[in-house]
């Protein structure tokens, strides 16, 4: 895949001064927090724009091109006269309290609430942006989610349903164990015994059939069918190792006893939803970047994550709020980057079930029939939606509105579902068709603090929904606790999101879509419980065919079958916003990975 460009920003010095929002923002900040270490850049993957001076105008921004499989085109930052920052002496005080970064260390701050440090228990985003630096896998994505050797050195493909892997000779595990097929065997083994997943790694493994370790450095994969993304779909496996993670279960890893990976981190310490300490891997195999120590600082509070980040008590972080992204941008020795990311946002409906727990009347009596299982009611759904609106006044821009699971530039686009546009008309006829003229009641679940603005996109739905006459009630969960009941089926209306690790738009289909079968691992995350034959035979199709345009044509009519059927309700594609410290520059990657290993200091600190 051609690798994407991304915009940067630095601006001048602004009058400082501090808001309301700031001094809310300062007011929330915690005091957990230290310094961390960034890595190597791909140079030719992103550029810088400065602005020479504000003078009353925004920063001169230059949009560039890119392709992706989700992303429609350049997303459009608007910017307007900066906010005010931090007042000076506020500042240099909490500087002088909090002290300096050392010259090898680095602090991030990360968005996401960690469920598990088992790299193969949750197959979760943040968990798993968390665990590749101390865990490699066989194949990795590259910044544009092409794919590139990692453990292994090349694949060839033996026969219609055998892939032989070479792997990488003089690679050792952080307790100095070489790495070995026995290794991979295991690992591979291991993704569909884990107990109690969420959302579970067999997603990538369910074809495999046995794996066969021919020598210490040669692996056969043998499939069930041909599979021609094996390798493709092996960039979300991790490779642990045997000696430390066969009798392990996961609580072992989550406490650190088990985390013996081969990445380009070791851990150090854990303090449970606050922090994760990493030191160098000075035996890695690839670039380890500049860092000797790397603290990674859990912040899913947006004014938190904001407040650290212009106060120095982090120097970089990911998921920028949207609100505070031209503040960042307009603060005087911090700048911000952007990527497209694979990350859909949208909406799943428990359509399966004859009764539904969150659905009720006007009189807030349990309704004696799930209205979700009716097709009109979920086409009005749909319909209710503005999802321009949504990414334009909630975003401010930073996303692009999805009515199907794909971009245009991507395998399986159907160009005849563009057009979704807000409805409210159209959707109550839907609804007094359905025999619920004046509407009826439900509560959407999302996630607090999860994903960028959720709370806020999930409020902002509500009012939506309750132009058509569904009145609805919204709660907001800590993540642990959403995806745990979640996974029990226990929600009617779920905001959720999906991020397409592999690049591919396979990978939310099996997830989201398929047939829910935990044998296989198909529909692992498909808490809505939708199932169609036309669809799992397009999909299971496309997953076998080696042909690129009939690949192409099959995945379209999955996408096609889904939409038709609202399987779920698309909402948007979200952009992925970074800020740091000036001169600290993070490579922006489109499955919106924060790689500390490849954060970049231009000078050395003196």
């Amino acid at each position: 895949m051609e690798s994407p460009y991304f915009w940067s920003i630095a601006a001048r010095p602004w009058p400082v001064c501090q808001t309301v929002r700031e001094r809310s923002i300062m007011a929330r900040a915690g005091s957990h927090i230290k310094q961390i270490a960034p890595g190597t850049p791909e140079a030719t993957l992103w550029r810088r724009v400065t602005a020479p001076s504000w003078r009353g105008r925004p920063p001169r921004v230059r949009r560039l091109q890119y392709r992706s499989a989700f992303h429609t085109g350049p997303t459009p930052m608007r910017y307007h006269r900066p906010t005010h920052l931090l007042c000076a002496s506020a500042l240099l005080l909490t500087t002088a309290l909090w002290g300096g970064a050392k010259a090898a260390d680095i602090t991030v701050g990360l968005s996401g609430t960690i469920t598990s440090l088992d790299p193969h228990f949750h197959n979760n985003s943040s968990n798993s942006n968390v665990a590749e630096h101390m865990f490699d896998p066989l194949v990795a994505r590259d910044a544009g989610a092409g794919i590139v050797p990692a453990l292994a050195l090349g694949w060839t493909l033996r026969g219609p349903t055998t892939w032989e892997f070479k792997l990488r000779p003089d690679v050792r595990f952080h307790d100095g164990r070489p790495f070995t097929s026995a290794d991979v065997v295991f690992s591979l083994g291991r993704t569909k015994t884990v107990k109690n997943s969420p959302s579970s790694f067999a997603l990538y493994t369910r074809a495999i059939k046995r794996v066969v370790a021919l020598d210490k450095l040669t692996v056969h994969v043998h499939t069930d069918g041909p599979v021609p993304m094996l390798p493709r779909d092996l960039t979300g496996v991790l490779m642990v190792s045997k000696a430390a993670a066969e009798n392990a279960a996961t609580e072992d890893f989550n406490s650190g006893r088990a985390l013996v990976g081969t990445g380009p981190f070791k851990f150090a310490a854990v303090r449970r939803n606050e922090r994760i300490d990493l030191v160098r891997n000075a035996a890695y195999w690839g670039r380890q970047g500049q860092w000797d120590k790397a603290t990674i600082l859990l912040l899913p509070n947006e004014s938190t994550r904001t407040a650290a980040l212009l106060s120095g008590k982090v120097d970089l972080i990911e998921n920028v709020p949207t609100q505070d992204v031209r503040a960042v941008a307009a603060r005087p020795g911090f700048t911000v980057a952007s990527a497209p990311s694979f990350r859909l946002m949208y909406l799943h409906l428990d359509g399966a079930r004859a009764q539904t727990p969150f659905a009720f009347g006007l009189d807030r009596k349990p309704l004696a029939r799930n209205p979700l299982a009716d097709l009109r009611v979920r086409q009005a759904i749909s319909k209710a939606v503005g999802r321009d609106a949504l990414v334009a006044k909630v975003l401010e821009g930073m996303g692009v509105p999805s009515d199907q699971l794909v971009g245009p530039s991507g395998a399986g686009h159907a160009p005849e579902l563009i057009g979704s546009r807000q409805d409210i008309a159209g959707a109550r006829r839907l609804l007094a068709a359905a025999g619920y003229p004046n509407g009826f009641r439900i509560t959407l679940h999302s996630t607090s603090d999860h994903y960028v603005n959720d709370r806020q996109v999930a409020q902002t739905l509500a009012g939506m929904l309750g132009r058509v006459g569904i009145l609805t009630d919204v709660q907001s969960l800590p993540a642990p606790v959403y995806f745990a009941r979640g996974n029990k089926l226990e929600f009617s209306l779920m905001l959720g999101g999906w991020n397409a690790d592999s690049g591919m738009v396979e990978s939310s289909m099996k997830a989201l879509l398929a047939g829910f079968d935990p044998a296989t691992g198909m529909g692992a995350s498909n808490r809505g419980r939708y199932r169609s034959a036309a669809f799992d035979q397009a999909l299971l199709a496309a997953r076998v065919e080696f042909d690129d345009a009939r690949r192409g044509r099959l995945l379209r009519e999955a996408n096609r079958v889904a939409m038709r059927d609202v399987g779920l309700v698309p909402l948007y594609i979200h952009t992925t916003v970074w800020g740091s410290k000036k001169g600290w520059n993070v490579t922006p990657r489109q499955d919106g990975r924060t790689y500390i290993h490849q954060v970049v200091r231009a000078s050395a600190p003196k």
